[in-house]
């Protein structure tokens, strides 16, 4: 069974208390190599994210299909029949960034309460979690949202690059998606520790990095893909050997050095799906990895294709 994200926190939500805030991934994976062993989870959280590879299980496998169908020919930008790697490329790019904006601008509709272009910490703090006084003493893990809320503010704080208390648009896309921002890296790093570190010695063991990827029934054999993740964590994640992770290492695993993510997805799927290795793509060679490609951000497929053309 896969775990991570944000799904432990929707649970705390329907037990009881606010909505939880609408923040990017915890873990950015872009840049990442990556194999396909326990499927593509990898691709869906990297290059959708939580909410759009949730809405993807639900659809069934024809209505994926047809609407991955569709959209070969959104994605074929010259019209000529096959996808180039620089159209993949453009279009992986283009979808994760109208993604982003759409992110900011629904947050930014929600937290900006008096409309004056600046989210203050007062007013996300009353929209996320509620007014000043409350302690959160009447829902069922008070003490855990005593502790999301000074990790908000803490991250707060850090985006708010010039200190007056407010969050511009740029800043505020920090705070939602600091994984996006070089000098919030560090945070990031931090926040990730801080989930997984279970035994709180502020490093991640083997068994803390493998148990938040896989919990499988007590004494049963791992299967191939943890395997092989425990190899790849004494092989690239634990860089200095001493059989755990500390900050430099877990800001490294989480943006391996690759400034062009959007052309190793794009080169990624080229290279899963081109049949005849001539290099493109054509509609039948996607379709017939269909199943990696609808959870790629390759194909931000409901939006698209309730969108006008002219829009994309």
């Amino acid at each position: 069974m896969l775990r991570g994200g944000w799904l432990w926190l929707a649970t705390l939500w329907l037990a009881g208390g606010s909505p939880p805030p609408e923040r990017g991934p915890r873990r950015d994976l872009g840049g990442a190599s990556h194999d396909h062993a326990d499927g593509f989870a990898y691709d869906h959280e990297a290059f959708l994210g939580p909410e759009e590879a949730r809405t993807f299980d639900q659809l069934s496998p024809e209505e994926s299909q047809r609407r991955l169908g569709l959209l070969v020919g959104l994605i074929d930008g010259d019209g000529d029949g096959a996808v180039t790697l620089a159209e993949l490329r453009a279009w992986i790019e283009r979808t994760q960034r109208r993604a982003r904006e759409e992110s900011l601008r629904r947050g930014w509709q929600r937290y900006d309460r008096d409309g004056d272009g600046v989210v203050t910490w007062d007013e996300y703090r009353r929209e996320a979690y509620g007014p000043p006084e409350d302690d959160f003493g009447e829902t069922q893990h008070p003490e855990t949202y005593r502790q999301l809320l000074a990790r908000d503010e803490r991250r707060f704080r850090a985006a708010d690059g010039d200190g007056d208390g407010g969050a511009d648009r740029a800043e505020f896309a920090a705070f939602l998606h600091p994984e996006d921002f070089e000098h919030m890296r560090t945070l990031v790093a931090m926040e990730t520790i801080e989930d997984m570190d279970k035994d709180g010695d502020g490093f991640i063991q083997e068994d803390e990095y493998i148990a938040e990827l896989y919990a499988g029934p007590a004494g049963a054999p791992e299967p191939p893909w943890v395997r092989e993740e425990r190899a790849a964590f004494g092989r690239a994640r634990d860089r200095d050997g001493d059989g755990r992770l500390g900050p430099a290492e877990v800001r490294h695993w989480l943006r391996p050095p690759s400034p062009d993510w959007a052309g190793v997805e794009a080169a990624h799927l080229l290279h899963h799906s081109d049949s005849d290795r001539d290099g493109q793509l054509t509609r039948a060679e996607v379709l017939g990895n269909w199943q990696m490609f609808v959870g790629s951000q390759a194909t931000n497929y409901g939006q698209d294709l309730e969108r006008p053309h002219d829009e994309l």
